[in-house]
C-alpha cells in the first residue's frame, strides 16, 4: 500500500536528499503545486507568476514508514517561522507547506505542528501552512535528484543558502 505525502520546504533541491534513503521510501520527486498554472515550468514558478510552490511528493509504504516520521524528518529542513520563503530563496513559491492528502493526514499534520509551537524550540509562531493537496506537476527531468547529477553545484548552492547552520542551531542541541 503506498500512500504520498507532498512538502513545500523552499528549494526542493535540499528537499530530496532527507527523504530519499530511508526504508519505506519508494519516491520522491520534485515538482510544483498550490497555484493556478496548469503545466507550469521551472521559470515559471521561480518568477512568482504560477501561484505554485517548490515541493516534493514523497511515495511511501506507511507499514514501514508513518506519516509522522515524514513530519519529524520535515520539520528539521526547514525554517518553519519564516513567512516570505527560505533561507536564501525569497518569495512565494519557496514558502513552506504540508499539502494533506486525506483528514487522517491534516489531523496528523495539524497536531505535528501544534507539538512543534508548543515545543518552545522557535521563538517566532510557526507559519507552515497546511493545505489540501492539489494537482501535482514534476519538474522538469533536470531537476530530479539535482544533488547526485549536479552533486557539486548542490552542495555550492546548499553551503551558501544558511539552511544547514539553521538545520544545526535549532535541532542539533
Amino acid at each position: 500500500m503506498i500512500e504520498k505525502a507532498t512538502f513545500a520546504g523552499g528549494c526542493f533541491w535540499c528537499m530530496v536528499k532527507p527523504f530519499v534513503e530511508w526504508d519505506g521510501i519508494h519516491k520522491v520527486t520534485s515538482g510544483y503545486m498550490g497555484g493556478h498554472l496548469e503545466n507550469p515550468t521551472y521559470e515559471d514558478v521561480k518568477k512568482g507568476t504560477s501561484g505554485h510552490l517548490e515541493v516534493v511528493e514523497i511515495e511511501f509504504d506507511p507499514t514501514i514508514f508513518s506519516y509522522e516520521q515524514l513530519l519529524e524528518i520535515y520539520w528539521m529542513q526547514i525554517d518553519p517561522t519564516d513567512a516570505f520563503g527560505q533561507f536564501h530563496d525569497r518569495g512565494e513559491s519557496y514558502t513552506t507547506a504540508i499539502f494533506t492528502y486525506t483528514d487522517e493526514q491534516k489531523q496528523i499534520a495539524l497536531a505535528s505542528k501544534e507539538k512543534l509551537a508548543n515545543s518552545g524550540r522557535f521563538d517566532k509562531p510557526i507559519v507552515t501552512k497546511i493545505r489540501d493537496a492539489e494537482r501535482f506537476y514534476p519538474a522538469e527531468d533536470y531537476h530530479q535528484d539535482y544533488y547526485k547529477k549536479e552533486a557539486e553545484h548542490y552542495q555550492q548552492d546548499r553551503a551558501i543558502s544558511g539552511r544547514d547552520e539553521f538545520i544545526t542551531k535549532h535541532w542539533e542541541k
